[in-house]
């Protein structure tokens, strides 16, 4: 498998424990002990990365889930389908935990992967509330340090 291959390997299966631990309201430790038990053999790389994404997703979780609120018009968090709200968390989480992966790349990342687990109809939610986030981080990003320290 490609790296890249690895890289969509370790953001899905990231997806896949955040369901988990969403849908059946486990705990990360919980998420941890029997997710990886129910799969095949995942080398270390790929186990590493979406175990990293997991522990961001997770660890800041209500600065994640606030985030989407914020960028998403007229949906609460708890009505939108559990897949897409899980795609935007590890998307979120590799955003705000891995700065050096190009933004591009989790949002076209974070569409491949909803195109196998969500409903076609998704994708430009999805797309528009990253972008969206991207965008205002960006824009956050360019404030001067006296201009944030004020706003703060």
């Amino acid at each position: 498998m490609s790296a890249t291959g690895k890289r969509r390997k370790s953001r899905e299966l990231a997806m896949q424990m955040l369901f988990q631990a969403d849908v059946g309201k486990h705990t990360p430790d919980q998420v941890r002990k029997t997710f990886w038990g129910s799969r095949e053999e995942v080398d270390a790389e790929t186990r590493g990365f979406s175990e990293d994404i997991f522990r961001v997703a997770t660890a800041r979780n209500e600065e994640i889930d606030e985030l989407i609120q914020a960028h998403s018009a007229n949906w609460r968090l708890s009505r939108m389908p559990a897949v897409d709200r899980n795609v935007l968390r590890t998307a979120i989480a590799e955003l705000l935990g891995f700065p050096d992966t190009p933004v591009p790349v989790v949002i076209n990342e974070s569409l491949e992967i909803a195109r196998r687990y969500s409903a076609p109809e998704s994708l430009n939610f999805l797309n528009g509330v990253l972008d969206a986030i991207a965008r205002q981080r960006k824009a956050s990003a360019l404030l001067s340090p006296a201009v944030r320290e004020e706003e703060e």
